[in-house]
């Protein structure tokens, strides 16, 4: 096979240090890689495949030569710089929010819409983390009873927010375990807070509101119903999501364990007589979505609950946006 050459754009943050990792782990075929992030970052090594490559500061120059670009460096800098790359020749995968709704770009979960990524593609969408792990096992059951309604609500690990909210977490941790005192409603250590991204005038968040979206587009059902809340709880990485759905037509719980015990990507986890089921803690550096606790919904005529576990920096972000890449291949 052909080796690429690849761009990490966001290269010390999390999610850039996961793609670098996953890289490496997935033996993704490499001839020339290069670190780009912002001056502050500039000179900074960081090792891959046995070599120190230092970050270079992120330019318009900086993707001649570049078969794949993967960005994770936020949306305003994905606006400017992904369309600079693509007009290089580059595939850009781009892991914030600024192109998932275009209408030309697709929005890939691979277990789910491979079917949607085309080579000519030039930017590729990366869906939100809690999107793709929920789409992941939520898409073979569409497929088996379909769909009528979707209520979610999300338990997000503070690494969603970035490495200095992580640093922040442990450290009022400490401080509140010394004097509580200090303790703050909106800090992350022993809260759960309602807030993720900015408030929509609707009162939704936008991370409400790009579950809705996003879903809608990866299933190719624009007028499901959806419904989010979605908040960040004092773990330090992998998302949970207590999941349920309306189906058109009947599905038991014992048809989903088999549907889901052989659907792509997933772990099925799911004994709650043996205390069986997933934790953030089991999926935290795992490349699966973990499922279980599922059960009927009484409430409506066909409806199931699910609680879905996935590291969001792996499947939630840099892992799949490799699959992506990989398919591409």
């Amino acid at each position: 096979m052909k080796n690429f050459n690849v761009a990490i754009v966001g290269a010390t943050g999390l999610v850039g240090r996961t793609f670098i990792e996953i890289l490496e782990q997935r033996n993704f075929p490499v001839a020339n890689i290069r670190f780009l992030a912002s001056e502050k970052s500039v000179g900074k090594k960081i090792p891959f495949r046995g070599k120190e490559i230092a970050v270079e500061v992120l330019q318009e120059d900086s993707f001649k030569g570049m078969d794949f670009a993967l960005f994770s460096a936020g949306a305003t800098v994905s606006l400017k710089f992904a369309p600079i790359a693509a007009e290089c020749g580059t595939t850009v995968i781009d892991n914030s929010s600024a192109w998932r709704m275009k209408e030309n770009v697709p929005l890939i979960v691979p277990e789910v819409n491979a079917h949607a990524l085309k080579p000519e593609h030039k930017i590729i969408a990366n869906p939100n983390c809690s999107t793709i792990q929920m789409v992941v096992a939520a898409k073979p059951l569409h497929d088996a009873a379909r769909i009528k309604r979707i209520v979610v609500s999300t338990y997000q690990s503070v690494a969603g927010k970035g490495k200095a909210a992580v640093d922040a977490l442990l450290r009022d941790s400490a401080n509140y375990l010394q004097d509580a005192t200090k303790f703050s409603v909106k800090q992350h250590a022993f809260n759960a807070v309602p807030h993720i991204d900015i408030f929509m005038e609707d009162g939704s968040t936008k991370e409400e509101t790009k579950m809705v979206q996003e879903t809608r587009k990866i299933l190719g059902e624009p007028d499901l119903p959806v419904s989010a809340t979605c908040v960040r709880v004092p773990v330090v990485n992998a998302h949970s999501c207590s999941v349920n759905l309306e189906f058109e037509n009947p599905l038991e719980p014992e048809q989903a364990h088999q549907i889901l015990a052989k659907a792509p990507g997933v772990i099925l986890m799911d004994d709650p007589k043996n205390e069986i089921y997933p934790t953030p803690l089991v999926a935290s550096g795992k490349d699966e979505v973990f499922v279980g606790r599922i059960r009927r919904d009484f409430s409506v005529k066909y409806g199931l609950n699910l609680w879905v576990v996935a590291d969001n920096l792996r499947k939630g972000a840099a892992l799949n946006a490799i699959q992506i890449a990989e398919l591409l291949l």
